[in-house]
């Protein structure tokens, strides 16, 4: 029986869909990743970054139990729904320290966790070695024997004017598109098998510092880095777009991280055509708090212009974002639209 934490297997930003029959595609939902792992009544949810889920999410797991099948694994999505959508800021208030909040949360805006594959069956036999054409049945089978109320399947198929089609039917409401290799295995902790196509180019950063603002004690920005693949947080641009009721707070949390190493490669205030010369006035951070920005390019190591805060990401380890993740093209996203 497979046994937490297990790497999930991630995806590859691409410029283009592929396409050909060892392609099958999927909707990216805009959630938490999870690993659900049960074996008898014991159940663990697992975030993508190796972190445990489960007391955040009492009506997953609960519905987990309901589960006819007493040992398996899914590989899934948690996300939370609103208006006809998935909102990733109730999504966010579900990582609170206080049990009473969680369970109140999880009556007024109860979760479901959409599956995507199937890592070990009923019997608790490992199917990572197999396929993905081979893996999919299963799951379906599994799905149609077992899942119920909270715990749905997610569509996929091998025809890209499928995937066309979800994009016209629900438009920017779906984060995108994700295409799997249905000719291989499941690739845990790689982004061999998988790649994404996402409606806006994004990138996970750690913050390694910040800035306050202008004649004032709140945070004016936060200042972004990325790992290298030796290990080294190098400063990547900052983002400014932070709302102003946000600021008490973020400047509060903030204010606990200092005194870290903040940036261990590239710092700001080291050679760059884009240094000013307020470069050296930040406050360094422990590498701990994960954000999500939206930007429009990335040259000379760096964004080239300020990044539009999407979202924190509690969910993701500050070690998972990687120089990778901008090294890619913008999807082709009007491909999918014709």
């Amino acid at each position: 029986m497979l046994k937490p934490p297990l790497a999930p297997m991630e995806a590859r930003s691409v410029d283009t869909i592929p396409e050909g029959p060892e392609w099958q595609y999927e909707p990216k939902w805009d959630g938490f990743r999870c690993l659900v792992f049960r074996d008898g009544e014991k159940v663990v949810l697992q975030s993508k970054a190796g972190k445990p889920l489960t007391r955040y999410f009492p009506e997953i797991l609960d519905a987990v139990r309901a589960l006819g099948a007493k040992r398996f694994v899914l590989d899934g999505e948690i996300v939370v729904p609103r208006d006809g959508a998935f909102s990733f800021d109730d999504l966010l208030q579900r990582i609170h320290p206080a049990k009473s909040r969680i369970e109140k949360l999880a009556h007024e805006t109860p979760a479901l966790l959409i599956a995507f594959d199937l890592l070990a069956d009923e019997r608790g036999g490992s199917l990572l070695d197999e396929p993905l054409h081979a893996r999919r049945p299963q799951l379906e089978a599994f799905a149609k024997q077992y899942f119920r109320g909270a715990i749905r399947l997610s569509p996929a198929t091998a025809k890209l004017s499928d995937a066309k089609a979800w994009l016209r039917k629900v438009g920017a409401t779906l984060d995108g598109i994700i295409a799997k290799r249905r000719d291989l295995p499941y690739a845990s902790g790689t982004r061999d098998a998988v790649e994404k196509i996402k409606n806006y180019r994004s990138a996970d950063c750690v913050a390694g510092g910040f800035r306050y603002g202008t004649n004032s004690k709140l945070v004016g920005s936060l200042l972004l880095g990325l790992y290298d693949e030796a290990g080294l947080l190098h400063h990547v641009g900052f983002t400014s777009s932070i709302a102003r009721a946000d600021k008490p707070a973020l400047t509060a949390k903030l204010e606990k991280l200092k005194g870290g190493p903040g940036f261990t490669g590239n710092a700001p205030g080291g050679p760059s055509r884009w240094s000013t010369e307020r470069s050296s006035q930040w406050v360094p951070l422990k590498p701990k708090l994960v954000v999500e920005v939206c930007y429009d390019h990335f040259s000379g190591d760096r964004f080239r212009h300020g990044t539009r805060l999407l979202r924190f990401r509690p969910d993701k380890a500050p070690e998972q974002c990687g120089m990778e993740q901008v090294q890619q093209k913008r999807a082709d996203l009007m491909k999918l639209l014709k």
